[in-house]
């Protein structure tokens, strides 16, 4: 019984979705190709590692930015404080000078306006005289002169504290901003940075599956290598035996005419292989195990398999579905070999 050919080739590749741009995936992939996406996704990495450091330096500027608008909008703060207390010392002060002016005149209005005249009457000596009429203007002088220096303390407290406020939300604006800035530049570079994840796992996986057919190709091969070893014994046995074919030369571009037949099977194929698409069963005395090659309306493919119904120019196919197989049908195609 015919053995069903095995997985070598990729398809539904995770890079087509997750690399924007990647392409989408065939029914295979060939060596090549994985080759190329795997340098791809190197450069695409490259780039983002560049772009990654461009986004630490303009967070590291964006935070200290906010943080030095922050300090400031602090100190500015602290100078609103002392403004408001040294207004209520004025307030204070100039309440304080109000209310001893206004005693003074109190009392002047009970006990009468005092004149020039009565106190140098009232007075003991010249001296005493002249004692008692500067203390009289001194205190009246000296409150005037209070009240108006209050005012103007509390003119310019005020005006500082306009100035203040203004500034105090200017720089509360500021530093949002920049805090906001600093957010949304987080918050991008850890998007980057899950991105140059993504690729890193991209890169890790289509390594790997490089790998994978690489190993397949080289134990086809091997097998191909053993069957030529049997096909020589054969030669040389006793005449009248049938010659065996002359095995194909994989020379890259070379083409073959074959017979292509469609078939969807489960199981595993005769390198023990799992069945998928992209592998092709051929008869090794025709096209040996390992060849590469490019079929017209199927795609990319790799000879890893052999079958019992698989003789000469011939090759099976494999699809995922019966439907599929059956569309393909049975024609006459030209292969080239890779």
């Amino acid at each position: 019984m015919r053995r069903a050919p095995a997985l070598v080739a990729l398809t539904g590749l995770v890079l087509a979705t997750a690399v924007p741009g990647a392409g989408g995936a065939g029914a295979a992939q060939s060596g090549s190709s994985l080759r190329h996406r795997q340098a791809l996704l190197g450069s695409r990495s490259h780039a983002a590692l560049l772009s990654l450091y461009s986004l630490d330096s303009q967070l590291a500027s964006a935070r200290a930015r906010a943080s030095s608008l922050e300090g400031r909008l602090a100190d500015v703060r602290a100078q609103q404080a002392r403004a408001a207390r040294d207004l209520q010392i004025a307030r204070r002060a100039w309440r304080g000078s109000v209310d001893a002016l206004s005693a003074h005149l109190r009392v002047i209005y009970e006990q009468g306006q005092p004149d020039s005249v009565a106190v140098l009457f009232g007075a003991t000596s010249i001296d005493d005289a002249m004692t008692r009429l500067d203390s009289l203007q001194r205190t009246a002088q000296l409150n005037r002169q209070t009240i108006a220096q209050t005012r103007t303390a509390q003119h310019t407290l005020h005006t500082l504290q306009r100035q203040l406020n203004t500034r105090a939300a200017e720089l509360a604006t500021l530093a949002a901003q920049a805090r906001d800035t600093a957010t949304a530049l987080a918050k991008t570079r850890d998007e980057r940075l899950a991105y140059v994840a993504s690729l890193r796992r991209q890169s890790a996986w289509t390594a790997g599956r490089i790998a994978q057919l690489d190993r397949v190709a080289q134990r086809s091969v091997a097998r191909s290598q053993v069957a030529a070893s049997r096909q020589s014994d054969a030669a040389a046995a006793p005449i009248g035996a049938s010659p065996a074919p002359s095995p194909v030369v994989a020379a890259p571009g070379q083409t073959l005419t074959v017979t292509a037949t469609g078939y969807s099977l489960a199981g595993t194929t005769a390198t023990g292989l799992s069945v998928g698409p992209g592998i092709v069963a051929v008869d090794p005395s025709v096209i040996p195990l390992g060849t590469r090659m490019t079929i017209p309306g199927y795609g990319e493919g790799v000879a890893a398999d052999t079958g019992s119904a698989v003789q000469g120019a011939t090759i099976d196919l494999w699809f995922p579905s019966p439907a599929a197989a059956m569309a393909w049908g049975r024609r006459t195609v030209v292969i080239t070999l890779n």
